[in-house]
């Protein structure tokens, strides 16, 4: 079964270190060894002792995510936070696919919400599923304010 790494929230720091992992792995074909030379790191062994605690210097989280190709650090450290992660929106026009996965994200979070009221689901499932849904919306809030003066492409 494929992972859905856009809906993707850690429930902790280590969930989320080797997630990023997984991620630059199964999209990227990176080995451990890969990322670290892209981090900069002179010993992948290093890295490995991160994950494997669940910590990592806060100067090397950005670089880790940049190697891995995915925020999953950034998106638990918001959530840990009750925080919203939203990315900066461009002012471009949305197209139908965009549309398409923000109605079917508003789909499954009212879904998860009925069966968390009827007792199937767990509740941190059910409030992964708001908190995508809610940065969804977010962006495209974000999205139609900044239509008016989209940024310059460089």
């Amino acid at each position: 079964m494929r992972r859905s790494w856009k809906n993707c929230i850690p429930s902790n720091v280590r969930i989320a270190l080797e997630g990023c992992k997984d991620y630059g792995k199964e999209k990227h074909n990176l080995s451990v060894e890969q990322i670290a030379d892209r981090m900069g790191l002179a010993d992948h062994w290093v890295l490995y002792k991160w994950i494997n605690e669940g910590r990592m210097p806060i100067n090397m989280i950005t670089p880790y995510e940049h190697a891995c190709g995915i925020n999953l650090v950034s998106r638990w450290l918001a959530a840990s936070n009750n925080r919203l992660l939203v990315e900066i929106p461009s002012g471009r026009n949305a197209d139908a696919q965009d549309i398409q996965e923000l109605q079917q994200q508003l789909h499954k979070v009212t879904g998860q919400l009925m069966k968390f009221y009827a007792g199937n689901s767990e509740a941190q499932e059910t409030l992964n599923s708001i908190q995508t849904s809610m940065e969804s919306l977010a962006w495209h809030r974000g999205n139609v304010q900044q239509h008016a003066q989209p940024q310059l492409e460089l």
